[in-house]
């Protein structure tokens, strides 16, 4: 008898468990028929279309395409057809109130958050940017089929300094100078705290070493942090740059946290292209945004709540964050400035997620309902395409063209004339498919 070492039993275990595990690489062929498609970019809708999916693409739009053998047929019966959204300011991991998170332990955290992809997924949601948060093994479960949810985006955990938005340590904590005792998220990896050019180097590159699409700093104050007002500046020009000349090695970009215009004005000059929320900058920092063709990654939903947990000086800051979107998303309008994506930040409540397509509707205060559908996919697509070799998912998003993944809608109503339809997803979201295959089919 040949006795098997504790190796091969594992090696055994894991080749024989492979196969349930590996996602289809190509799904089965379908024709849609009879839609009205927004391509994500034009306002007039195409009429009299075929869209032919192969393999997880786009393989062919035109009128009176043959069906190939073996392939489903949807007519459309005329509803709208566009690509899946993407939420760009995503955060998996952090669905549980502050004091839950608080105390769980990392299984715990992996629990909660194994629903939260699949619930993005049937709100339309094929693309999630993830900007904080340990969600690497999250992305692999669901693009190896173990779980249903959107394709995952990881930036890993938000690196900031000492004090800053990923410190969040409470008063109970010894101070980091007479004993290292990181906080509950920094301790699971979905926070991280690196101080001076050499430790935010190290801390870049082992997020990166775990394949983050792009890397996350916070250069500002928080509303979700104890310690920082929201006018704070956080790392110097030197650890800014530290974090980006690591990206940059690694063909990647740096998004930033950050308010106030001075936070917005030093990431800028040290490389960072994208920034987060901006609600408090002025005319002269948006003016420096479009200068260096960075973009925007705005919310407006979280801020209508105060998210669980939040003590009275969280919610004044997340008060005073809510107070500068109008005038944001005003002077944004007044200068011209389009680089601006979609995204909803909703942190604390599952029931919360199940409400982000309210995003929508909320936007339409400031924006044409065309534009707030190209904020959703195709403006999305171009920011998630600055990940260049580090993109996780190669070839075109948010778009309805040859070639591109066949990330698909089918909404019975027109949300270019009522954007409430878009909360309207469990009963008008009649379709959802991503890369070929389908999730949600009330046609059948």
């Amino acid at each position: 008898m040949i006795r098997k070492t504790a190796f091969g039993i594992a090696l055994a275990l894991l080749t024989s468990v492979a196969p349930a595990f590996s996602q289809q690489k190509g799904a089965p062929a379908t024709l849609i028929t009879g839609a009205r498609i927004f391509d994500g970019v034009n306002e007039n809708l195409t009429t009299g279309q075929d869209v032919l999916i192969e393999d997880g693409k786009i393989a062919a739009l035109g009128a009176d395409l043959t069906a190939p053998d073996g392939a489903t047929v949807i007519d459309a019966g005329g509803r709208f057809l566009m690509p899946g959204f993407a939420d760009m300011h995503a955060h998996l991991m952090f669905q549980m109130p502050f004091g839950i998170a608080f105390t769980a332990d990392r299984e715990y955290w992996a629990y909660v958050a194994s629903n939260i992809g699949e619930q993005y997924l049937m709100q339309g949601f094929t693309t999630v940017r993830d900007v904080g948060g340990n969600t690497f093994s999250l992305k692999r479960a669901i693009d190896e089929g173990v779980l249903v949810g959107p394709r995952v985006y990881p930036s890993g955990p938000m690196i900031s300094q000492s004090s800053g938005h990923s410190d969040h340590r409470t008063d109970a904590e010894l101070p980091s100078t007479i004993q290292h005792e990181p906080s509950v998220p920094m301790k699971y990896f979905h926070v991280a705290v690196a101080d001076g050019r050499d430790e935010v180097l190290r801390t870049t590159r082992e997020v990166l070493r775990r394949r983050a699409s792009q890397i996350k700093i916070s250069v500002g104050g928080g509303t979700g942090s104890f310690a920082d007002p929201l006018d704070t500046m956080q790392y110097t020009d030197d650890e800014i740059r530290a974090a980006v000349e690591a990206a940059e090695d690694w063909n990647t970009y740096v998004t930033a946290h950050v308010y106030n215009s001075d936070g917005i004005l030093r990431a800028l000059r040290n490389g960072v292209k994208s920034i987060e929320h901006g609600n408090l900058m002025d005319k002269e920092a948006m003016q420096a945004m479009i200068d260096a063709d960075a973009w925007l990654s705005p919310q407006v939903i979280v801020y209508t709540f105060h998210p669980a947990g939040f003590n009275d000086e969280q919610k004044d800051k997340h008060d005073e964050a809510f107070d500068g979107i109008d005038q944001m998303f005003t002077m944004a309008n007044e200068m011209g400035f389009e680089n601006i994506v979609f995204g909803t930040d909703i942190i604390t409540s599952p029931e919360m997620i199940k409400r982000a397509n309210e995003e929508f509707v909320l936007r339409t205060k400031w924006f044409d309902n065309v534009e707030i559908l190209r904020q959703a996919t195709s403006k999305s697509a171009e920011l998630l395409a600055l990940s260049g070799p580090r993109n996780p998912y190669p070839g075109k998003l948010g778009v309805i063209e040859e070639g591109a993944h066949a990330d698909i809608l089918l909404i019975d109503g027109n949300p270019l004339e009522d954007m409430s339809v878009m909360t309207e997803y469990e009963e008008k979201f009649d379709l959802i498919m991503k890369g070929g295959i389908v999730y949600k089919n009330q046609l059948e």
